[in-house]
């Protein structure tokens, strides 16, 4: 072993092994101390990244983690980290790729000042990425979407973002209306195709992040799109984020318009807020809670009627038969799920406020497709 290389593990064996503030300050010493560490420091961690992915993790689950339980300068390292270990790695997919493209925005979080700063935030972030459990491993799709899925996708999310920025409710009402049948026509053109492929596509998986606060009714919500969309959501409480079974085409649709009424929502809530703080009226936590709670409720309701009436006869067996596969696959990847009761909806304002909310979202039923 070079020195250098016994200087990186006695680092370790100090920091990574022993969760006390004395053993991550030996650790960086060393480090700091010794200036020819930084290379095996960093084949280290990209080991560590390799290891993350056989465990099942991927870059967004990775850099989401990191974020909610580190700060912005970890952050940085780690994508940095994972933009280093891509360039050695095999092909993951189209998704994958993606997640490793979009970590660009956070390398610029990556500077530390003095040695023993940075060679503290190393070891702090490998701590982490050292104790990661292991996760359900995601497949994607076989089927890379063309040009014209990703033109499609494109005009989706512009409709939205235009849809979630208008202050007119019927411009906003138009726009997302628009997206919601191009996501109906996309989903059902691409289940065609498939049907009639002379090697059928198979159902992946994706995760998406449902972030503190009110976390259990934004796992509702997403359920409640995901069901409407031809897709499952199983929830992770403690990792903060839901797994969506599904076809690709849906799995997008999903993300899509999971985020689309999430910032509805937000926008609503913020403004009911301000309405009850006029009337002399305090709210807490608790209303917030409720509001949110009666809004992914309300808009589950809404979704599944106009689920029902977006295809015609001749489509069911053809979406039926997906949905089997959709099941099948759930179920191999989790065999065991509980269900459990939303918590903290006891504030009577928040719950009318948030279903009048949901009630003038942009979700109503797409036009019935050829």
């Amino acid at each position: 072993m070079t020195s250098t290389a016994s200087t990186v593990a006695r680092a370790f064996r100090a920091a990574l092994y022993d969760d006390t503030d004395s053993g991550l300050d030996t650790g960086a010493s060393l480090l700091a101390a010794d200036l020819g560490t930084d290379a095996e420091l960093t084949r280290r961690g990209e080991e560590f990244v390799a290891t993350a992915w056989q465990r099942g993790w991927q870059p967004a689950d990775v850099v989401r983690l990191v974020r909610r339980e580190l700060d912005d300068v970890h952050v940085g390292l780690s994508a940095v980290l994972i933009r280093a270990q891509a360039g050695r790695d095999r092909p993951r997919g189209h998704r994958w790729a993606a997640q490793i493209e979009a970590l660009e925005e956070y390398a610029a979080h990556a500077r530390v000042g003095d040695r023993f700063s940075y060679a503290t935030a190393v070891l702090e972030l490998y701590r982490l990425l050292l104790r990661l459990p292991g996760l359900e491993p995601l497949e994607e799709t076989r089927k890379a979407p063309g040009a014209g899925a990703s033109r499609m996708l494109t005009r989706i999310r512009a409709l939205l973002a235009k849809a979630e920025a208008t202050g007119y409710p019927e411009e906003a009402e138009a726009l997302t209306a628009k997206a919601q049948e191009l996501m109906a026509r996309h989903s059902v053109d691409e289940a065609l195709l498939a049907a009639s492929a002379p090697a059928p596509d198979a159902p992946g998986a994706c995760r998406i992040g449902v972030e503190p606060p009110y976390e259990q009714a934004k796992a509702v919500l997403l359920d409640a799109v995901a069901r409407a969309n031809h897709c499952r959501a199983v929830w992770n409480e403690p990792l903060a984020f839901s797994t969506v079974v599904g076809f690709e085409a849906d799995l997008e649709a999903v993300e899509l318009l999971y985020t689309s009424l999430l910032v509805q929502a937000t926008h609503a809530m913020t403004k009911a807020e301000a309405a009850q703080r006029a009337g002399g009226r305090k709210r807490t936590k608790t209303f917030r809670q409720s509001f949110l709670a009666a809004y992914a409720h309300r808009v589950g309701d809404r979704l599944a009627v106009a689920a029902e009436t977006q295809v015609t006869q001749d489509l069911l067996p053809v979406l039926a038969t997906r949905e089997i596969a959709v099941t099948d696959r759930l179920e191999e990847m989790f065999p065991q799920t509980t269900t459990t009761r939303l918590r903290g909806v006891s504030d009577a304002a928040g719950w009318t406020e948030g279903a009048r909310a949901a009630d003038e979202a942009q979700v109503r039923a797409r036009p019935r497709l050829p």
